[in-house]
């Protein structure tokens, strides 16, 4: 009888552990379900660098990305020189390496330097140490260089997702876009650049501009003039955006909570 016992009992604890493996399997399969449900019906919110700023004031920031070339950045400091204009220029450490005395010259000129990565990869194919890593060694050489403590980013080609945002943010770095491409990296006329930008400009703009475009110095000086002339002031990226209680809206356009 007390054989019988146990090989009852036996049998009924081995059917309570294929009972609740079972029901265990269903409740992680059912929550799995229910997750992949919820990813579809709410999708995760997409974060967005600042692309413009909302705002009544004809203001505007001028900005130009340095990856290759010097050729004609003398030309382009020169330019803003004459019309004592301060903008932002993002660099890579490619190119702070090969130019660091003209680098000197820019920071010492009083224009604002911000961040382009140190490699200029598309950091959305980089992991996410990688991707701190270009962040900090482009900061480090930035200060080292210049003695400026750079905080905006750009991102290379414009590329970004929620990882580069979140990384750059973690970072204390505040990520910048443009609402103003003059594609002067694609060799257009200094004409076509002008109506390109002069077209599209707005309060609050942020105009992309690259370091050594063939046609970017002649552009340049036509821009300003028109820029002036609509009343508009040219101002850094730091002098145009806000500093706090802001929102960066579903189209990158920062604006000041209500």
């Amino acid at each position: 009888m007390l054989v019988f016992s146990r090989r009852r009992l036996a049998q009924v604890f081995l059917v309570l552990i294929i009972v609740i493996t079972t029901l265990g399997i269903f409740h992680t399969s059912l929550k799995n379900t229910a997750e992949e449900v919820v990813s579809v019906l709410v999708p995760s919110v997409k974060l967005h660098p600042i692309y413009a700023v909302d705002m009544q004031d004809k203001k505007v920031a001028i900005s130009f990305d340095a990856t290759w070339g010097n050729t004609r950045t003398p030309q382009l400091l020169s330019i803003l020189a004459k019309y004592n204009l301060k903008t932002t220029f993002f660099l890579t450490n490619i190119w702070l390496k090969q130019y660091p005395d003209l680098a000197k010259e820019i920071a010492v000129a009083g224009h604002e330097i911000g961040l382009h990565s140190a490699n200029h990869p598309k950091l959305t194919d980089l992991n996410d140490e990688k991707i701190r890593q270009e962040l900090l060694d482009n900061a480090r050489l930035v200060t080292e260089i210049t003695a400026q403590k750079p905080y905006l980013f750009r991102p290379p080609f414009g590329a970004y997702n929620n990882r580069v945002i979140t990384i750059a943010r973690e970072l204390n770095m505040v990520p910048i876009q443009w609402s103003v491409d003059s594609l002067d990296w694609q060799n257009l006329t200094a004409n076509q650049i002008i109506e390109r930008v002069t077209k599209r400009i707005h309060p609050g703009a942020i105009v992309l501009f690259h370091n050594d475009g063939t046609n970017t110095p002649q552009a340049l000086e036509s821009i300003i003039q028109y820029l002036h002339n609509q009343g508009y002031s040219i101002v850094p990226i730091s002098g145009l955006i806000y500093k706090d209680n802001y929102y960066i809206d579903v189209n990158g356009i920062q604006k000041i909570k209500k």
